[in-house]
């Protein structure tokens, strides 16, 4: 079932419309306050939005997952949240988030309680990009990030948001191996190490993805190498950005004392927008320490290096 930007637009203002809380949420990010860094020349944006601390610290080891409700699943949702079916025999269906970073923020499940895992469904990733060419499509691996790692899900946002396009747009795109119409590149320029995929044949892209997805390092006892995605249309077809990661959280989001901050960078932030859910932590974010978490979670130019060497 395919759909279009301006019917999920419309869809998203029905919605807030029909759902009190999720239109209180969105109102409430038109006050949220942002500042913007300058780190090694690409621009990051901080955001401090409350709302966000469910999502900053949710719980996600097996335990907790066991014993809280599947906040996905359609029997668990509030009765208020309406969805839209998408893809193949409708598997996906199209909501909009209640707790949004996005001015138009999307949660895109799978119908059925399965793990988060993204090796056979980044076609599916591609496409959900192409049809929604106004919204960038993520990811986040289930150590990277997401709340939900027992149920597989995408989300999504307005392209004009996150500050990683227009970054890569300025940067240097090594070439790394083609398939068909379809390129892999490596941008080890921006703060951040990350390998790229331009491809209008979104099979060709797919397969191209699955080789870097192979050469990736996966630690023992996880489910996939650990990774955020980003995908978004562009001129010359999708643009799927695969940011590979070594860790789940930064060192001091587990510290005691004047140390802790509430950060757990997933996609958006690794895009280039850090949410911040304590006032304290948006004042305390400078250049400095998101050099440090990008230090932290993100592979360093020898484990890039490295991977490249593998493709």
């Amino acid at each position: 079932m395919a759909v279009t930007s301006s019917q999920i637009n419309k869809f998203i203002k029905e919605q807030l419309q029909e759902w009190p809380m999720a239109a209180g949420n969105f109102e409430a990010l038109k006050g949220v306050k942002v500042k913007e860094l300058d780190v090694d020349g690409m621009t990051v944006k901080v955001q401090f939005n409350p709302a966000r601390i469910v999502s900053s610290s949710a719980k996600v080891d097996a335990k907790s997952l066991k014993e809280r409700k599947c906040f996905l699943c359609g029997a668990n949702r509030p009765e208020v949240q309406r969805g839209i079916e998408w893809g193949p025999d409708g598997k996906y269906i199209i909501l909009i988030n209640p707790f949004p970073i996005f001015p138009r923020h999307l949660t895109i499940p799978d119908q059925r309680h399965v793990d988060q895992l993204i090796y056979e469904r980044v076609e599916d990733m591609m496409d959900l990009a192409h049809e929604l060419d106004e919204y960038t499509v993520f990811y986040n691996g289930p150590k990277c990030g997401a709340s939900a790692p027992d149920h597989m899900h995408f989300q999504a946002g307005n392209s004009d948001f996150l500050t990683i396009a227009p970054a890569l747009e300025k940067a240097e795109l090594k070439e790394i191996a083609k398939d068909g119409e379809a390129t892999l590149y490596l941008v080890d320029t921006l703060p951040l190490n990350v390998f790229v995929v331009d491809a209008k044949d979104h099979k060709e892209g797919a397969r191209l993805f699955k080789r870097l997805y192979d050469a990736l390092p996966q630690k023992e006892g996880e489910t996939e190498p650990m990774m955020n995605l980003l995908c978004y249309a562009t001129p010359a077809g999708e643009r799927l950005v695969v940011i590979p990661r070594k860790q789940h959280r930064p060192s001091f989001y587990g510290m005691e004392g004047e140390g802790k901050m509430l950060l757990s960078p997933a996609s958006v932030d690794m895009g280039g927008v850090f949410i911040t859910p304590l006032e304290k932590d948006f004042v305390k974010l400078d250049a400095d320490l998101v050099r440090t978490i990008v230090d932290e979670l993100c592979l360093s130019n020898d484990e890039i290096a490295a991977v490249a060497e593998r493709l």
